[in-house]
C-alpha cells in the first residue's frame, strides 16, 4: 500500500463533536421541513381524465321530439338502450319510437341519441323511418352492433294488427355513417 504525499487533513479524522453537528443540522431541516408544508392539496383532473374517469349518462329520449307526423296522439318510446356506438368512450342512444296510437301496430321509427357536453340530446341517425312502415320485435345494442327485427306486410290488404314479413337487420358505425351490415326479408310469418 502506498503512502499519501499529502498531510493529514484535520477533517478526515473524525471526532464526536463532527457527529453531534451533523445530526444536529439534520434535525434542524427536518423540523423545518414540517413547519414549511404547503397547503393542503386539492387534486383537479384535465378534460382528459374526466372524460376517462368520470361516467357520462347515455342521451334521454324523452328529451327529444322525434320527427313523426302522429296527428296529436303523441309518441311512445317503446324501447331504448345505451352503447357506445362510435368508439369515442361516450354513450348513445338507440330508441324505437311510434304514435301512441292506443291500438293497431303503428310503424316505428329507430334513432340514434348522442349529447354533446352541456347540450341536449339530438338525433344523429334514422336507422329505420316510420314512412317505411315497418314495427320493430325484438331490439339490442351489443358491443357496439345494433339489431333488430323488423316486422312489416306483404300488401295492403293485410290488416295492420298482424304484419306478416319478418326481417333481422343490424347496424354498425362505419367511418362517419351506420352501415346495415344484414337485412335478408328471412320470411313471410
Amino acid at each position: 500500500m502506498q503512502t499519501s504525499a499529502l498531510p493529514d487533513l484535520a477533517h478526515t479524522a473524525t471526532k464526536p463533536v463532527h457527529w453531534l453537528a451533523t445530526a444536529a443540522a439534520m434535525a434542524a431541516v427536518v423540523a423545518l421541513a414540517g413547519l414549511l408544508q404547503p397547503r393542503t392539496a386539492t387534486a383537479t383532473a384535465t378534460a382528459h381524465e374526466q372524460r376517462t374517469t368520470t361516467p357520462v349518462a347515455a342521451p334521454d329520449p324523452a328529451k327529444v321530439d322525434f320527427p313523426l307526423e302522429c296527428g296529436g296522439a303523441g309518441t311512445t318510446v317503446a324501447r331504448q338502450a345505451p352503447g357506445d356506438l362510435d368508439g369515442d368512450g361516450r354513450p348513445e342512444t338507440v330508441a324505437v319510437v311510434h304514435c301512441d296510437a292506443g291500438s293497431g301496430t303503428p310503424p316505428s321509427g329507430v334513432y340514434v341519441l348522442t349529447q354533446g357536453s352541456g347540450a341536449a340530446p339530438r338525433i344523429v341517425a334514422t336507422l329505420v323511418d316510420p314512412a317505411d312502415r315497418k314495427t320493430v320485435g325484438d331490439f339490442a345494442v351489443r358491443e357496439g352492433r345494433i339489431s333488430a327485427t323488423l316486422l312489416g306486410y306483404s300488401s295492403l290488404e293485410v290488416p295492420r294488427c298482424c304484419p306478416d314479413q319478418e326481417e333481422q337487420a343490424s347496424w354498425r358505425w362505419k367511418g362517419s355513417a351506420f352501415v346495415r351490415t344484414s337485412g335478408d326479408l328471412a320470411r313471410s310469418a
